[in-house]
């Protein structure tokens, strides 16, 4: 892995879950139907942001979504399954971003429950090393 060797910083990792805060608060008052693929955005946001403070608790930074993924294949609590359902989130949210890939709902309702748990099990990690 090409990480970044930083200071460990906490403080910047807190700003981050006020962060988290607000995308979950987003999630809650979009049209599912009508927002899917932004819906989509914000849980791979949600993801990738927890997993920066993870990095930022424990010294490192990285410039590649890659890289994120990779970092917590260390964390033994992620399963194999869970870190494909990250790397899909991370594909998809491409797709949108640079394609304007339109998101079906179905999808969605098949896989939210899944981001949930990686969310809070991300949380709960960083919040146990803050």
């Amino acid at each position: 892995m090409d990480l970044i060797k930083v200071s460990p910083n906490k403080e910047r990792a807190k700003s981050i879950l006020k962060m988290i805060s607000l995308l979950e608060e987003r999630i809650l008052i979009q049209d599912k139907e009508r927002m899917t693929a932004l819906i989509i955005t914000d849980y791979y946001e949600i993801v990738k942001e927890l997993i920066t403070a993870l990095l930022f608790i424990d010294g490192y930074k990285t410039l590649s979504h890659k890289e994120l993924i990779d970092y917590i294949k260390e964390y033994p609590e992620f399963s194999t399954y869970e870190i494909s359902i990250i790397n899909d989130l991370r594909i998809l949210r491409n797709r949108v971003a640079y394609e304007g890939f339109f998101v079906e709902v179905s999808y969605l309702n098949r896989n939210e429950n899944n981001f949930k748990k990686i969310i809070k099990k991300l949380k709960q990690i960083v919040n146990k090393k803050i």
